[in-house]
């Protein structure tokens, strides 16, 4: 195992590692002999604190597996590896996603091209029909248990709220109030203000409740932004859309392509009767538009392509005007898990920001020595040169071409790529690198937190003397009012010639990356002197 667990923390830390040759977790998957070593994904749960504060049986944690294991392989959906427990622990083996959460590589507000959105519908439906098939439903779809391979492609995960919706040709409904309130169906809120009642009209079809999910997750995926904060009387851009039969005025639906407008209000149908089946989705004519970058198999025929696209459209413009003072959030609204709906998720680990011998949030630095001349590689196309200096490297870094005056990726950085996470990591891009001193940065982060209204400890953040600088823990109210929780880790790069860089890192625990990446843009515009950016 690389990685460590503390105990102290009870939940959240997850051990990674290469699947040992002696199947010491009791894998049930074939691995040849001449194959590259697998990588999986452990999540250790203690039972009792998951039962006292996540509100989470042992029933419900079995019931998950059970889920889980039933549903099989599929392309699109994170594959159940093993589980086991003491009287203390549960542990589950799965696969790790390698290519990170695939919301975090999107921009917020502007979302991603239609040949990318619909990629990836494509693979959301494949997978959540799959799932349908053997009778499952998700019932918590949304971009946070939306993951990548290290390819690029889609992987579902998180079953801590799936049920069995039919079993041998009977289907049952469900009465469980569930799932996150920008993507969950209003029949689902509405069960649970009907919640007393036991007559058929207090519940709902789960696997209807996922058709409306991937539908927000479209018009997500086209804009960037979700249409409502929630489907109720509460917002009026539900209530607009309710009245006029999907055809809102709200300048966000003016942003989704002609073509698709018709599959969105079709799945997104008030009527669960009248909502679309997956055989109509897979008919309508926006489903079925050509894709170059989908191969016969569904699976991504050009990753480097498509990696290229995702990244040219995140960037941040730092001639806007830094963000006035936000409201202050209601710390009643705030739980210990930074969400109004408390839920213990189980099938993709947590990054773990702790760890000191592994840390998959932050990669190995690419420090070159700047008296190294600049030379021709021969694993490199003809033509491309390794860069000479640790500052020519982190111009290729490819978090930094969001920070670029002309958005874009570096040529060079195109070139050198064999592969999809050559472009699109899977550590996050909500980071950025700064020359000023520690002391004066770790102000002038706390002082873009005040101006957030994001609650600080009173104790100031102590300045480390080693490699690490401090961390700013992060509990607030994201602009959709649900509960958002992070880390800010501050870290020094030595450079040569005893200089020092130091690395921001925006780590999320909890909350909407979308929403987390509007946190960070809001952060780095008020903290854009301390910035370093790759023309300075």
């Amino acid at each position: 195992m690389i990685g460590t667990f503390d105990a102290s923390k009870r939940v959240g830390h997850i051990c990674i590692g290469d699947m040992p040759a002696d199947g010491f977790l009791r894998v049930k998957k074939a691995i040849p002999l001449d194959a590259p070593t697998p990588v999986f994904a452990v999540k250790l749960i203690h039972k009792g604190y998951a039962l006292r504060n996540g509100r989470i049986s042992a029933k419900q944690i079995a019931m998950e597996v059970s889920l889980h294991s039933h549903i099989g392989q599929h392309p699109n959906i994170i594959e159940w590896f093993a589980t086991g427990e003491d009287h203390v622990w549960r542990w589950i083996a799965m696969e790790y996603a390698e290519g990170g959460d695939l919301f975090d590589k999107i921009e917020a507000d502007v979302g991603v091209t239609q040949d990318i959105a619909h990629l990836y519908f494509l693979q959301l439906i494949s997978g959540v029909s799959f799932m349908h098939s053997k009778g499952v439903a998700h019932r918590d779809l949304k971009p946070e248990n939306i993951l990548m391979s290290e390819n690029g492609n889609l992987k579902i995960a998180d079953f801590g709220l799936a049920t069995m919706f039919e079993y041998k040709g009977q289907k049952k409904l469900s009465a469980t109030m569930c799932g996150s309130p920008p993507y969950i169906a209003p029949e689902v809120l509405a069960c649970s203000r009907a919640e007393r009642r036991s007559d058929e009209a207090s519940k709902y079809a789960p696997e209807l409740v996922d058709i409306w999910s991937c539908g927000v997750i479209l018009f997500v995926l086209l804009v960037g932004n979700t249409p409502w904060e929630e489907p109720t009387a509460q917002s009026w851009e539900f209530q607009e859309y309710r009245k006029t039969n999907g055809r809102s005025s709200d300048s966000l639906w003016e942003r989704v392509p002609a073509e698709a407008l018709s599959l969105l209000r079709g799945m997104m149908n008030i009527d669960p009767k009248k909502r679309f089946s997956f055989a109509q989705i897979r008919q309508h004519l926006w489903y079925t538009r050509n894709n170059r970058f989908l191969a016969a198999d569904g699976q991504i025929s050009d990753p480097i392509n498509v990696a290229t696209k995702m990244l040219e459209n995140l960037h941040i413009d730092f001639s806007q005007q830094a963000p006035a003072s936000q409201p202050s959030p209601d710390a009643m609204d705030i739980d210990e898990n930074g969400s109004s709906h408390t839920k213990l998720a189980l099938s993709q680990p947590e990054t773990p920001i702790n760890d000191v011998l592994f840390d998959w949030e932050r990669p190995a630095p690419h420090v070159i020595s700047s008296t190294q001349p600049t030379r021709a590689d021969a694993s490199l196309p003809p033509g491309t040169t390794q860069p000479s200096t640790f500052f020519d490297a982190l111009a290729e870094e490819p978090s930094m071409s969001q920070f670029s005056q002309t958005p874009g990726v570096p040529m060079t950085l195109t070139q050198r790529a064999r592969q999809f996470r050559d472009i699109v990591p899977a550590h996050s891009f909500t980071r950025f690198f700064s020359h000023i001193p520690p002391q004066l940065l770790v102000q002038m982060l706390s002082d873009a937190l005040h101006n957030l209204n994001v609650p600080l400890p009173s104790a100031y953040p102590h300045i480390g003397q080693g490699d690490h600088v401090a961390t700013l823990r992060v509990k607030t109210i994201d602009d959709r009012k649900q509960g958002m929780h992070g880390e800010i880790l501050i870290d020094k790069y030595h450079l040569p010639g005893s200089q020092e860089l130091l690395e921001v890192r925006f780590v999320k625990l909890k909350g909407d990356p979308l929403e987390w990446r509007r946190f960070f843009k809001k952060v780095v515009l008020l903290c854009k002197d301390g910035v370093y950016k790759p023309e300075s």
